[in-house]
């Protein structure tokens, strides 16, 4: 074969592999020698959008060489995303006002992710659509304080609890809550309560009070009563998970667990100040955190309260009220200091803090089912919304949106210890008075630790160092 019909031969191949979209290379054989010959080929569908509503393709090497600057490109847009994401913190949703008397409880129910019962200290009892903010119903539930509510799931109805000694059953499934007009069953109990728990899956009430009783609701008479040295109790609350286990606060400074299947109650915690609520976290068996006369919450593991999981600080005054998100990572909290602040579970210090100049001291809190919305109740009458993440946006999100929040969220998180992008994610204004007593209590803290050096240096005899999770347990019994 001579050159000129090898140089054709090659020729038409090479048209042949433009048209047909053969691959970039090809060898030839010519005889005993090889020849390579290659060829660009590029295919419209690599970078054509198929219709005008699409995004425009973009090719993109990832070898890192080839980007030596996409760190500091990075950094750059996880510091715009930090700058925007406090620019768009706006928490506050709005108010429902509409009661006579300060707001002692509050309630929520799953097959109604939109109500709201909220219940005051002139024994009224309110059910909110909070879609609407609206008023559904309102009735005369108790003489005296409604001091807890509780929806059962197994029999679909609402209990509430009251000064009066009275355990109120009311029904709670009409659409527009006309069927709250009348309790259904009404108890009279021996003693005054102060909260109530239903079991998850069965037809049994835990009170508190005087005693911690189990009762069925067609029975006048407690089935179990369980004591252990207390005077009261102030909260109860069975657990989610492991559902025969309850456990409830003291009046003398103790948290007590009991089993439902057994006759006396299973140990017991002696706190150094009284707690004044519990709440169980929903996707944890085990762990439980209660909100404390001395400024603090404490995340316990019930099989060892020799030593809390973690002391959750920030409050200035004591707290009132806790309450889980439905997916157990974090957790709200409402205090006298007329903060609400959210922590995440496993960290000590709170991820944010809602105020207003009006709201005075909280006395209850609760965290929507849907994981989207706090409610706080105080003291001048008004429960207010509150959105769960401040910068979240309310509303319909695109999903090139969504996109784009979610690679911001992971930016952040990439370079959140960054001094800078950590001191502009952590600032938060708070009021006078809240921060004039941090600055107080924090330099009461610093003054312990210096008088506790000082004794360690200048004192022969060894002093034990104690941690502060340990500092404020005083006792466990069984």
């Amino acid at each position: 074969m001579d050159k000129d019909m090898l140089k054709k031969q090659i020729e038409n191949m090479k048209f042949q592999a433009t048209m047909e979209r053969w691959p970039l290379s090809k060898s030839i054989a010519a005889d005993d020698s090889k020849m390579k010959v290659k060829v660009l080929v590029r295919n419209p569908d690599d970078y054509l959008r198929e219709t005008k509503r699409d995004i425009h393709k973009l090719p993109r090497n990832y070898d890192p060489a080839l980007h030596p600057l996409e760190a500091p490109r990075e950094y750059t847009r996880a510091l715009n995303a930090v700058k925007l994401e406090r620019v768009f913190a706006l928490p506050f949703i709005g108010c429902l006002d509409g009661h006579r008397d300060g707001l002692s409880c509050l309630g929520k129910t799953p097959d109604h992710l939109s109500w709201l019962y909220s219940g005051a200290c002139d024994g009224e009892l309110k059910l909110w659509d909070v879609a609407k903010r609206r008023v559904l119903c309102t009735v005369q539930a108790h003489d005296g304080f409604v001091r807890a509510i509780a929806y059962s799931q197994e029999s679909s109805s609402l209990y509430t609890v009251g000064d009066d000694k009275l355990i109120k059953q009311w029904k709670s499934e009409a659409e527009d809550g006309s069927d709250l007009k009348a309790p259904v069953n009404t108890i009279l109990t021996g003693g005054m309560l102060t909260g109530i728990s239903p079991h998850r899956s069965k037809p049994i009430l835990a009170t508190c009070g005087e005693a911690c009783n189990l009762w069925e609701p067609t029975r006048a008479q407690p089935i179990k009563t369980f004591q252990w040295g207390v005077d009261s109790l102030q909260s109860i609350k069975f657990n989610q998970v492991e559902e025969n286990i309850l456990a409830a606060c003291g009046s003398d400074r103790s948290i007590i667990l009991y089993d439902m299947r057994e006759s006396v109650p299973l140990r017991k915690v002696v706190l150094k100040m009284r707690s004044n609520s519990i709440c169980w976290n929903p996707m944890e068996a085990f762990i439980f955190t209660v909100a404390n006369e001395d400024y603090n919450l404490y995340t316990f593991d019930m099989r060892n309260l020799n030593s809390p999981l973690n002391v959750h600080s920030d409050h200035v005054s004591a707290v009132i009220d806790v309450d889980y998100s439905p997916t157990g990572k974090e957790f709200v909290s409402a205090s006298y200091d007329k903060t609400v602040r959210i922590y995440d579970a496993r960290q000590a210090h709170s991820r944010d803090i809602y105020h207003t100049k009006r709201m005075q001291r909280l006395t209850c809190a609760a965290w929507s089912l849907d994981d989207r919305f706090i409610f706080s109740g105080s003291d001048e009458m008004n429960i207010r919304i509150w959105k769960a993440r401040a910068a979240e946006k309310l509303g319909v999100v695109k999903p090139r949106e969504k996109t784009a929040l979610r690679v911001n969220a992971k930016l952040i998180e990439k370079f959140e210890h960054h001094p800078h992008i950590k001191k502009i994610q952590r600032h938060r204004h708070v009021p006078k008075h809240v921060y004039n007593a941090r600055n107080e209590l924090r330099s009461g803290r610093i003054a312990a630790r210096r008088k506790e050096f000082n004794v360690r240096t200048h004192t022969k005899r060894q002093k034990p160092i104690i941690s502060e999770k340990v500092k404020a347990i005083v006792s466990e019994q069984q």
